[in-house]
């Protein structure tokens, strides 16, 4: 059974009338935390619910109807706590569980829990290849945190809101791409969790749909290379939407393709049908689509489907990813079977 993990300011408490829910970064990871303060509103009422992210990240959580508050991390970590101690928070809910996280509880010296990280789990699926994970998602580890509060999971999965200024006018695509498309996430913060683009054009090519490649700025000269193979079924969206029209074009997809990043999430949160492509890390460690009360072995959602290339004695070899294969042959993602996820993109989107 995954437990809380210990702080020397943790207590049970039982009548909380502010709360301040804290996860740093990054996009997936924040998304992923949306059924804790969405729970915790909605099982607790009465209880005010803050929200403390990283400035850049404001866009995921500003129109979020269960936090009453948002608070932001911008340059300094000690002008961030004095704004902290002056709403004299009752519970701290610690999503992040690092050495700044644990700073600003010890000065607001309020009873708090913090997710179990379960980094020796994580290292000895590294390094020993040894799975001790639990079988479920790191959703189920943030909700750990506000057990002492009463609160339970309500199998909504996770959620994303996006405000009206930001909705995707028809017109803002291609009139080819108007009857519905396959989104292609050709993204990912690490090049190991990321498919070279010879199979991103392999796959696009094999897929008889409308395609949009979806992701940042950084991604617009690889999309842009994989448009050029078929600038008529190819929309290269990349850099061209913020993260919220983004968001909309996910929801608007007929089926998502994505590697292990954000737009993933996303995506879950829309109850997309999602292909999953997974390179040097491996669903286990629980970032996986989660839809409500899915697990890996026992109860993955039937809209959730893993791609990932089995029997790798070198997979994991990280749990976050690399810049390039530690092995140089890459075979996590230059094996992957590309002409099965077409085929089984066909097969879900008739």
């Amino acid at each position: 059974m995954t437990t809380v993990a210990p702080n020397p300011n943790e207590q049970e408490t039982s009548q909380p009338k502010k709360v301040l829910v804290i996860r740093f970064s990054s996009i997936g990871d924040i998304v992923l935390t949306t059924p804790v303060v969405r729970c915790l509103k909605q099982q607790r009422p009465e209880v005010e619910v803050h929200y403390c992210t990283k400035k850049q990240f404001a866009t995921i959580v500003e129109s979020n109807p269960y936090i009453d508050k948002c608070i932001y991390l911008e340059d300094d970590i000690q002008v961030l706590i004095e704004q902290l101690r002056l709403e004299k928070y009752d519970y701290v809910v610690d999503l992040h569980n690092n050495l700044r996280t644990l700073r600003i509880k010890k000065a607001l010296e309020a009873p708090s829990a913090s997710f179990p990280k379960l980094n020796v789990q994580k290292w000895l699926l590294v390094n020993l290849k040894w799975n001790l994970m639990p079988d479920k998602s790191i959703v189920d580890r943030y909700l750990e945190t506000v057990k002492p509060l009463g609160i339970r999971n309500d199998g909504q999965g996770l959620d994303y809101f996006i405000p009206e200024k930001d909705h995707i006018k028809q017109e803002d695509i291609p009139v080819s791409h108007w009857m519905g498309y396959v989104g292609l996430v050709i993204g990912a913060q690490h090049a190991t969790k990321k498919l070279p683009v010879d199979k991103l054009k392999a796959l696009c090519q094999a897929i008889q749909y409308p395609v949009i490649l979806l992701g940042g700025k950084e991604d617009a000269a690889t999309a842009e290379e994989i448009r050029a193979i078929d600038d008529v079924k190819i929309y290269n969206a990349c850099g061209k939407f913020s993260l919220n029209e983004s968001a909309d074009l996910v929801k608007r997809a007929r089926l998502i393709i994505s590697h292990d990043t954000g737009l993933m999430h996303i995506a879950a949160a829309f109850k997309k049908e999602i292909i999953s492509v997974w390179g040097n890390t491996v669903p286990e460690f629980g970032m996986y689509p989660y839809m409500g009360f899915n697990t890996l072995k026992g109860t993955l959602a039937p809209n959730v489907h893993i791609a990932e290339v089995k029997g790798l004695s070198c997979r994991p070899c990280s749990k976050i990813g690399y810049q390039r294969c530690p092995k140089k042959h890459f075979r996590c993602m230059n094996n992957q079977d590309i002409p099965g996820i077409a085929a089984l993109a066909h097969k879900i989107l008739q």
